[in-house]
């Protein structure tokens, strides 16, 4: 079960439901079980409007709902309870559990949709489903719609109109519960636990892969199922690969580490970036580039509350970034001109952060009619500015190819400001060093 109430998903599900039109359905099917080759799947994980209307974590389910109809308004299709299958499979909840446990009004055996979804259909002015999302139940859709336009002679009544649902859906989601925070927080904490493993483990020698498996240790220990996304372990020159996932290279004395990774918890994403010398001690280039990208996310913070719009966090970021490159004499030019230009694009090439939750890029317009969203309390957010000068980047002298970091925290907003969910991992280059000397010595 979910560490979100029953209660608070029943009230997510009326919100939604005064949204919809009245003599409207809503249908959402399962996540998809996908397989990894031949007899083998990868591990189930729920569709996340799916699980963000339920807490219903089973494959082969269907979610409907029916705003005002009389035998109620939640309805699940799930899996039979099976003994046999049980015990090869775990434990479902049928039913019964889907009543019980989850607070479905009904609930059908996932065999039988094919003769009592399309009567739930037939006659509804609107039907609120997200097409192209998972192409065998598009089909299974049409098949149904296909089934009551046959019968149009006998008086069934077709919908008149099918309309998006995950646009109703993504901008509930982007503003957060006090349970969902404390979800994040809970995913969070066991997240900057491993990245402090990592970096008590990190010596020269070792392989990318080692710290990948200490930060999966954490995780596990601490109650996650599943990364929230392909941890990025990258030393030296792979640090400049933003979404770099091979994790096989050898740590070498001397290199820079990128570790961007996350676990989640009940569905919700952490996502964390720190970078750390390899053998404990920044070199003065490293140094220098570590500290513009730490200040940039630090004033980045200062852009973060309802008095702000989405993108000022990311030109805050910006703007220090730009002036710490043409400090080091990395760029040439004039402030303003060079952030006018993009001239910082070949070290700085994405945004300052994403929406965050239970997709670790998370739903959500990052802009309404074409300005900047408003910032709004209980959205919650990262913020990961970096600077990554390429290995054959020939427009720079030698000693700076090859140094990539980012540093990224999740960072959720406040009546009055903001509260970093991340701050227990250490960032400064002081806390880094200081931390990984003592690993060293009482590995010594």
């Amino acid at each position: 079960m979910s560490s979100i109430s029953l209660s608070e998903y029943a009230q997510r599900r009326q919100q939604l439901m005064q949204r919809m039109t009245p003599n409207s359905i809503a249908i959402l099917p399962a996540a998809p079980v996908s397989t990894r080759n031949n007899s083998v799947e990868y591990p189930y994980r729920q569709h996340s409007d799916f699980f963000y209307l339920s807490g219903f974590a089973e494959p082969e389910a269907v979610l409907v709902l029916i705003p005002k109809r009389e035998h109620g308004e939640f309805i699940i299709f799930c899996r039979e309870r099976n003994p046999e299958r049980e015990l090869w499979d775990g434990l479902r909840a049928g039913q019964d559990g889907a009543v019980a446990n989850y607070q479905a009004d009904d609930a059908f055996p996932i065999n039988d949709i094919d003769d009592i979804l399309p009567g739930l259909i037939e006659g509804r002015e609107r039907v609120y489903y997200s097409i192209g999302n998972n192409p065998e139940f598009d089909q299974h859709m049409m098949e149904w719609l296909n089934s009551i336009r046959s019968k149009a002679r006998m008086g069934a009544q077709p919908p008149k109109e099918f309309v998006v649902l995950d646009h109703f859906l993504h901008d509930a989601r982007l503003y957060k519960s006090p349970a969902e925070i404390a979800t994040m927080q809970h995913a969070a904490d066991i997240s900057c636990r491993a990245h402090i493993r990592a970096m008590q483990t990190a010596k020269p020698g070792l392989h990318e892969y080692h710290l990948e498996a200490e930060l999966d240790y954490e995780f596990r220990k601490g109650g996650a199922r599943l990364p929230a996304y392909s941890s990025i372990v990258a030393s030296g020159k792979n640090a400049c690969i933003l979404h770099y996932t091979e994790n096989n290279a050898a740590l070498q004395d001397g290199d820079l580490v990128l570790i961007d990774a996350g676990c989640e918890i009940d569905c919700y994403a952490s996502d964390i970036t720190r970078t750390f010398p390899v053998n404990g001690r920044f070199s003065p280039e490293q140094k220098a580039i570590y500290e513009i990208v730490l200040k940039a996310n630090l004033e980045a913070m200062n852009y973060i509350s309802p008095k702000h719009c989405w993108n000022d966090a990311h030109d805050a970021t910006v703007r220090v970034i730009t002036a710490g490159l043409l400090e080091l004499g990395l760029l040439q030019g004039e402030l303003d001109e060079l952030i006018k230009s993009e001239a910082y694009k070949p070290f700085y090439m994405h945004r300052a952060g994403h929406w965050l939750g239970l997709d670790v890029h998370d739903v959500g317009d990052y802009k309404i009619n074409g300005q900047w969203r408003a910032l709004e309390a209980g959205m919650t957010m990262t913020v990961e500015p970096g600077i990554y000068i390429a290995a054959d980047n020939l427009d720079v002298a030698e000693q700076w190819r090859g140094i990539g970091v980012r540093i990224e925290d999740d960072v959720v907003v406040t009546e009055n400001g903001c509260q970093v969910l991340t701050n227990a991992v250490p960032k400064t280059i002081e806390d880094i060093e200081a931390l990984m000397a003592a690993a060293q010595q009482a590995g010594a």
